[in-house]
């Protein structure tokens, strides 16, 4: 089903990369419809938001130009999900206050579904006691708040208040959830091929890009955990995770067992490198003639059975990521491990690795195998968070 999404822009300097946003949501599978305050068209056209989005815009000058329905109560029946961005301090108090004096209060205050709320404004505006009041206020009527960045703002200097990049946002869209299920809950996830070095140049690596350890770490942090993600992978993450980024299989164990004890839920999704060289050359390798060149491999360490052998209280869950006998060899890692649950999935031929797709099936002991259709690696971690809530209760 395509999902419906109302952006709402209101009149900030950051309002001149939403198209890019736009364009983005659509090419993700979205269908994107636009409202716009008077003081946002100073900074981009509605005519290119009404280009990019495939839709006519809905302003204050055209609230009424059909008048066979109210515009913004058939755009707030239309959406799935409302998006405001960027969202001004004034609107950010208005929405606190109820207030409908422009298309976008109104839309918003006629639509009840989900509403997200991207702030970008001046560091003194955001940090002003009023305006924190206004978002802790939205926050407990439901809103979902992506906190401004840091950077480098209108004003010439940098603080907090710039709008956040692109693929943080787009990632804040597709991973809220619609309640907090893992509220008071702390999560650590691993993702992306560890690299075990050859020289300073050569590694010995797999080709997982992170993006299914990413997408649990996200859509975990938009469910209301607290998230800590060691990676060897450079994934647009939420604020809220906390993110350690490691490059060996050694130093991910090291990381992962540093963060064990405070963690409830554990989810091994990293393609952790079974073999390191056991000598790394200071220098690059040189070819010598014709001769071949043999490399002498010892094993690194077993992280996820070493997790499943120590836990007490965790809920430890491991990836299978198989080319052939999926079910077979993931059964007999499930046992093997002695973990809690087991995410087995195809890789190879465009699935799995680098895809932007996955399709898994869940394996716990001593219960039938759940299968998750394909689907977006941000839909399939849902799946697979709400399914470790399920057993775990």
């Amino acid at each position: 089903m395509t999902q419906h999404i109302g952006v709402m822009v209101t009149g900030g300097i950051a309002a001149y990369k939403v198209p890019l946003l736009i364009r983005s949501l659509i090419r993700g599978g979205a269908e994107v419809r636009v409202a716009m305050t008077q003081a946002a068209e100073a900074f981009v056209t509605a005519a290119t938001l009404a280009t990019v989005s495939k839709h006519s815009v809905l302003t204050d000058a055209r609230e009424f130009a059909e008048p066979a329905h109210v515009a913004h109560v058939a755009l707030a029946h239309w959406m799935d999900q409302a998006v405001v961005v960027p969202a001004t301090a004034n609107t950010i108090a208005k929405l606190a206050a109820g207030l409908a004096d422009n298309v976008v209060t109104t839309t918003l205050l006629a639509f009840g579904g989900q509403k997200l709320l991207v702030p970008a404004m001046n560091d003194q505006m955001w940090v002003n006691p009023q305006t924190q009041a206004n978002v802790a206020h939205l926050r407990d009527m439901g809103w979902q708040v992506l906190p401004p960045a840091t950077g480098f703002l209108a004003e010439g200097y940098a603080a907090v208040g710039r709008m956040p990049d692109l693929p943080v946002i787009e990632a804040f869209i597709a991973t809220a959830q619609p309640e907090p299920f893992l509220a008071g809950q702390t999560v650590l996830i691993t993702a992306g091929g560890t690299r075990e070095r050859l020289d300073p140049v050569r590694y010995i690596g797999n080709d997982s890009s992170g993006k299914m350890g990413t997408a649990l770490a996200n859509v975990a942090a938009a469910a209301g955990a607290q998230v800590t993600l060691v990676t060897t992978g450079d994934q647009p993450v939420l604020p809220g995770v906390t993110v350690i980024s490691v490059t060996t299989a050694q130093a991910m164990q090291t990381a992962v067992q540093a963060a064990f004890a405070a963690a409830d839920v554990v989810i091994m999704a990293a393609a952790v490198a079974d073999y390191r060289p056991k000598y790394t050359a200071t220098q690059k390798l040189k070819k010598t003639g014709d001769a071949g060149l043999t490399l002498e491999l010892v094993q690194n360490p077993d992280i996820l059975a070493g997790l499943g052998a120590t836990k007490t209280h965790q809920f430890v869950v491991g990836f299978a990521a198989e080319t052939n006998d999926v079910l077979a060899n993931a059964t007999a890692k499930l046992a093997r491990k002695h973990v809690d649950m087991l995410v087995a999935n195809r890789v190879g031929d465009g699935h799995g690795f680098n895809a932007a797709t996955n399709q898994v099936t869940l394996l716990t002991p001593d219960q039938a195998p759940v299968s998750v259709p394909e689907a977006s690696k941000v839909n399939v971690a849902a799946a697979i968070l709400r399914h470790i809530q399920q057993v775990r209760a």
